[in-house]
């Protein structure tokens, strides 16, 4: 890397553990929990607790935050809202779900960072690649907020960004099934998940993993990403350690 080298305190990652640098996409569909609305502080806590747990490995890890659960712009829009409008109303609320994952972790002792894509002096930092690689390196979580800063752009395109900025080795999209199904395992009981599927795959059956403008960016970046339940106590770890879990998306051939 460019900016540095490790953590003072973080160790290069052991043979057999695949990451040391990891970009988690959280929709604000998990945080609402079961509502559907608003923040449930049980599932901020257990998510919270998942994301301490991996650093220990050593792990550094920034987190990207939907806003879905507090203002959905493409829906507003749809009613006749400016477009640009109203994402800008949802990059506020990315804002809202960033500053409680920062307020749960640091409960938990994790020193984080709130970076933001929109400029808001006191309530978190601008983000500024160099800048967010360093707290990396400093063992601080960073959560990335206000998506790309733009309207137009999803927060799954700024979690693809974001990662290729701070050369992350790996996007961890964390949902509320186990993986990426052929079909909606809700409505079709004859879907079926993958195991592992080429970015091309994904976007050639419309997928819906990430929108088109993030799967190719990572399919032009090789940046691979894994699609998981991250409801399930104790899943981020094992992602993470390389087990087994969900579906992964990679330029190379499917299973």
């Amino acid at each position: 890397m460019t900016d540095g080298g490790a953590a003072p305190g973080v160790s290069h990652r052991p043979p057999d553990q695949p990451y040391r640098r990891v970009l988690i996409k959280i929709s604000g569909e998990i945080l609402a929990g079961q509502r559907g609305w608003g923040i449930d502080l049980d599932v901020l806590s257990s998510l919270s607790l998942q994301v301490k747990s991996v650093l220990d490995l050593p792990v550094q890890a920034a987190l990207v935050v939907g806003g879905g659960n507090i203002y959905r712009g493409v829906a507003s829009a749809a009613l006749g809202m400016d477009r640009a409008t109203a994402d800008q109303m949802g990059m506020l609320g990315t804002v809202i779900n960033a500053l409680a994952m920062q307020d749960s972790l640091e409960r938990l002792g994790v020193r984080t960072r709130v970076m933001s894509a929109v400029a808001m002096a006191s309530l978190a930092e601008p983000y500024i690649r160099r800048r967010a690689v360093r707290h990396l390196e400093k063992g601080r979580v960073i959560i990335l907020a206000a998506g790309t800063g733009h309207p137009y752009f999803t927060t799954d395109t700024a979690a693809a960004l974001r990662a290729l900025e701070i050369r992350a080795d790996v996007i961890l999209k964390g949902t509320k099934v186990d993986g990426i199904y052929s079909a909606d395992p809700v409505h079709d009981k004859t879907a079926t998940r993958f195991e592992s599927l080429t970015f091309a795959d994904a976007l050639q059956r419309r997928l819906k993993v990430m929108d088109a403008t993030a799967l190719s960016l990572c399919m032009d970046n090789d940046i691979p990403v894994i699609v998981f339940d991250l409801l399930c106590e104790g899943n981020l770890l094992r992602v993470v350690k390389g087990e087994p879990i969900g579906t992964i998306v990679t330029t190379g051939p499917a299973r």
